[in-house]
């Protein structure tokens, strides 16, 4: 997969205020000032940042099709890029959990994805980045989630506790634990009494989890928490390290985040679909106060654009703010200060859409073609 050495003519392009009509040169994966012999005109289409989107787990289909069928996870993988590319991401976190959940959010698997991972990330051209989602009730794992994050170079780790402490707590049996047990082949009853051990040493997690993440601070390493709902559980992730709240649930804890210089990412399909589906606290509601640093796609890749388009229709903010939230602000978030815009010398990310439609026409990650098609395909066909 080669770069284009090319120079785009006639597109509105996306700048830091507004959109104009100017042209656009690619040299060697990157963006550059001097224009090129070879143009391609792309008058009626928009040019916009390529998408970085800083959390998403949509791959998991892929990998999965079906229960069981989970053999060849590098072609998956290729297949969850394909994806990405068509919905205009050029840079893509893939979300991995380590849970006490199993199966396709255990630790045998968490350490397939990664590989397949390495094996094809050469060989596509979204860049594909590492998160590892880990359940801080697994105390006896600490020292294999350290280790794992090292070799693989995961440069971002997120904690989360989906433990169900109210039934537990309350002796009850947990709703769809059955059916959970079943699906990764445990009995469950076993899987009851798995976790009820797991509930009763969440008084140890606290000094564990200090270590753990202190340690991987000093590897570099960015710490997020997931789900914040109170202004305390804020307080105390960012006194270990979690500066990145990923999806808090109330405004009190965004907010908390945002008076402590902390990054909020929130989910795009809750954008779009006016809401959370679990009644959280509306991501619009977090945009229009500026409480937001990133939308990112969570379980559906389409979510992005649209989230940026719907906000900037909508007037909650101008189209180069909203596109800022899955473009730059990710990219910021993710310490990748090569991406994000379309200025001279930053890597040549970028998005071609279709204005009527807002559809993807063509994806090129690095100055290279990760997806095409249509009208915008034959042009640069000539």
């Amino acid at each position: 997969m080669s770069e284009l050495d090319v120079t785009l003519r006639g597109a509105q392009v996306l700048g830091p205020g507004r959109l104009e009509v100017r042209d656009l040169s690619l040299s060697d994966g990157l963006i550059t000032d001097a224009p090129l012999g070879r143009e391609v005109d792309l008058s009626g289409y928009m040019v916009l940042p390529g998408i970085v989107d800083a959390h998403g787990d949509g791959f998991e289909r892929h990998l999965a099709p079906r229960r069981g069928a989970m053999k060849d996870l590098d072609q998956g993988m290729i297949a969850a890029e394909a994806e990405l590319a068509a919905n205009g991401i050029t840079t893509a976190v893939l979300a991995q959990f380590y849970s006490w959940e199993g199966g396709m959010r255990g630790a045998e698997f968490a350490e397939r994805v990664f590989d397949a991972m390495r094996q094809v990330r050469g060989h596509v051209g979204t860049d594909l980045h590492a998160q590892l989602r880990f359940e801080i009730s697994l105390l006896e794992e600490y020292d294999a989630v350290q280790e794992m994050v090292a070799r693989h170079g995961i440069g971002y780790v997120v904690f989360n506790d989906h433990l169900p402490h109210a039934a537990l707590a309350a002796g009850k049996r947990p709703q769809g634990l059955t059916g959970q047990a079943l699906r990764i082949g445990r009995n469950p009853e076993k899987h009851l009494e798995y976790i009820q051990g797991l509930h009763a040493r969440m008084d140890a997690v606290g000094l564990a989890l200090e270590r753990l993440s202190a340690a991987l601070h000093a590897q570099g390493v960015r710490l997020g928490s997931h789900d914040d709902a109170t202004i305390a559980a804020r307080r105390v992730a960012r006194a270990r390290g979690m500066t990145i709240a990923e999806f808090p649930e109330t405004l009190e804890a965004a907010e908390e985040a945002r008076a402590g210089g902390d990054t909020v990412i929130m989910g795009a399909p809750n954008l779009v679909r006016g809401g959370s589906h679990k009644g959280n606290v509306s991501a619009v509601e977090l945009v229009a106060m500026g409480l937001v640093d990133a939308l990112a796609s969570d379980y559906h890749y389409p979510s992005l654009r649209r989230a940026a388009f719907l906000l900037a229709d909508g007037g909650v903010c101008d189209l180069a703010t909203a596109w800022g939230l899955i473009s730059s602000g990710p990219a910021r978030m993710l310490g990748l200060t090569d991406r994000g815009a379309l200025r001279s010398g930053l890597r040549a990310d970028l998005v071609v859409i279709a204005p009527e439609t807002r559809r993807v026409m063509a994806t090129l990650a690095g100055g290279r073609v990760s997806y095409m098609a249509g009208e915008v395909a034959r042009r640069f066909v000539g």
